[in-house]
């Protein structure tokens, strides 16, 4: 006797082929049964909740290393738990029943992710930062992850009709799932998220995932089918119609999630600009010399200082936040050039259109990465270069390097200033090597911290000034921002302060190669409890 080939023959060395009651004939020929399209659906959804998840949690805790440290490893972890638990339900029972319920679950488990503004606003309020990241991110999203991992393996399972072209099977189904992750991954970061937001992204998965699940558990019951798809439009419409859609962002972007509201503030009202978790900016729309803020309050004795000689300012913004700085120059140098360079179209869109920043202001904005911009070769030059783009503990690093700074020293005037804040804690790792990093381009560097306590305070914000020409100490004791108190001249570290800071810890030289701000932050954001 032969060997007879196990795809075509009856002999006894056949292999056995899957049960043909575990993909009925006729659905197998139907064009419902694309094994490969659901992978692409299910891995692309998986993505799209990733994107998703670090823009859903920025409003409660921010925007970090450890933000996203949290949500990879979390998704990471779902993927791989609902890879081991699919393949162990593939082997026991996978058929097309089983493969709806999955999706039905998958679909509720995404339409649980909304429940972020309960979750959120209920995380006790002394856990450390990081304990908060890692638990609000995985109550959120650990579930649907797992629940969309055990898709692939079922799918295959179903999938091989032929074990001599198993791997061609999967292997075409795996690559169909990595190219849904593709796909979701950049639809979501490049058009989703400012198109629709998040919230409304989520409820888009979630219907996808329910319609599909409807699909399979009630395959051929037309009436079953169409009552389910009613469910969920009427579904759709009611969380519409109760906002429960629109999440907590005044707008949102691909880049923040903007709030404004209104509040009381020193006997007036202003609007409070919250990019993310953090309060960017107090704007008076009454009166735009108003300013809240210690470092504004530098940043106008600053500026008060170099008009001294020359009222008729030139001056570049690198992030434009509230524009609560540019309207307080332009209301009180009038004819001076102020350009704003803000990364974030919408963050302008909400000054123009919420916080009384005039369509006809003589601010000019580029709405463009800061280091682009300055890239290019000077056209002019500037007698203030202002820093406001860093967010919190999210610091985009490129800013911060001997290289940037170069290019910020190439636009500016000779005896021009370039000052900017920053955030640091009792450490002061990433203040000693900023400044130590000023001091590779600049001549001169001095700091101010806004607050007195800024030894023993958990964070602080500092002023950083660098300039080829020193400041008159002597003439900023003169110089205040309407309030009477000479706010630098009373911070400002002397010589001998700066050297002995610098002797405390190791200095290191930020470079496009090398700047390892988050590491440098992390303890003053582990340290940090929330609010």
């Amino acid at each position: 006797m032969g060997i007879t080939d196990g795809r075509h023959g009856d002999g006894p060395n056949q292999t056995p082929e899957p049960s043909p009651a575990d993909v009925p004939e006729a659905f197998q020929r139907s064009r419902l049964w694309q094994p490969d399209l659901i992978v692409f659906v299910s891995s692309g959804c998986i993505m799209i909740l990733e994107l998703v998840a670090g823009r859903i949690i920025a409003p409660y805790v921010g925007v970090s290393l450890y933000t996203w440290t949290s949500v990879i490893g979390v998704v990471l972890a779902g993927i791989s738990l609902g890879n081991y638990l699919g393949g162990w339900l593939a082997d026991r029972s996978a058929s097309l029943r089983l493969l709806g319920g999955i999706l039905l679950l998958a679909g509720l488990a995404s339409c649980g992710i909304l429940a972020v503004d309960a979750l959120g606003g209920r995380l006790p309020g002394n856990w450390p930062i990081v304990v908060e990241i890692l638990v609000l991110t995985a109550a959120l999203f650990l579930v649907p992850c797992i629940i969309l991992g055990t898709i692939s393996p079922i799918v295959a399972k179903l999938a091989v009709r032929d074990l001599a072209r198993t791997g061609r099977t999967v292997g075409r189904i795996y690559a169909a799932g990595s190219v849904g992750s593709i796909a979701g991954t950049f639809a979501t970061g490049f058009v989703l998220i400012s198109w629709l937001g998040t919230h409304i992204i989520v409820w888009g998965v979630a219907v996808t995932l329910l319609l599909m699940g409807l699909l399979f558990l009630v395959r051929g019951q037309l009436v079953w089918m169409a009552l389910g798809t009613l469910l969920l439009a009427g579904g759709t419409l009611l969380v519409t119609q109760q906002g429960w859609l629109s999440g907590p962002c005044t707008r949102e972007t691909n880049y923040f999630c903007i709030k404004v509201h209104e509040e009381e503030r020193d006997g007036g009202a202003v609007q409070i600009l919250t990019l993310d978790r953090l309060v960017h900016s107090y704007t008076s729309l009454d009166d735009p010399t108003k300013l809240v803020y210690g470092y504004e309050q530098i940043y106008a004795e600053l500026t008060a200082y170099r008009a001294q000689s020359d009222d008729h300012l030139a001056a570049l913004f690198i992030g434009g936040g509230g524009y609560t700085f540019p309207r307080y120059m332009e209301a009180l140098y009038p004819g001076s050039d102020i350009h704003v360079v803000e990364i974030d179209p919408g963050v302008t869109a909400v000054a123009h259109d919420l916080l009384g920043l005039s369509q006809d202001s003589a601010i000019v904005t580029y709405n463009q990465d800061a280091r682009f911009f300055l890239e290019q070769p000077p056209v002019s030059t500037y007698d203030l270069v202002m820093g406001d783009a860093f967010n919190d503990f999210s610091v985009p690093y490129h800013l911060t390097t001997k290289g940037f700074n170069d290019r910020v020293r190439a636009w500016l005037a000779a005896d021009g200033l370039y000052f900017v804040n920053i955030i640091d804690g009792p450490r002061s790792d990433f203040l000693r090597a900023y400044i130590h990093t000023l001091r590779q381009t600049f001549r001169h560097v001095y700091v101010a911290p806004t607050i007195e306590s800024w030894r023993e305070a958990t964070r602080s914000t500092f002023v950083l000034i660098a300039s080829d020409a020193p400041l008159d100490l002597t003439a900023l004791e003169s110089l205040d921002a309407g309030d009477g108190f000479a706010l630098l001249a009373e911070r400002i570290l002397s010589p001998r302060e700066v050297d002995s800071l610098l002797d405390e810890g190791r200095l290191v030289t930020l470079t496009d190669r090398y700047a390892p701000v988050d590491q440098m932050l992390a303890p003053v954001f582990r340290e940090e409890v929330s609010r």
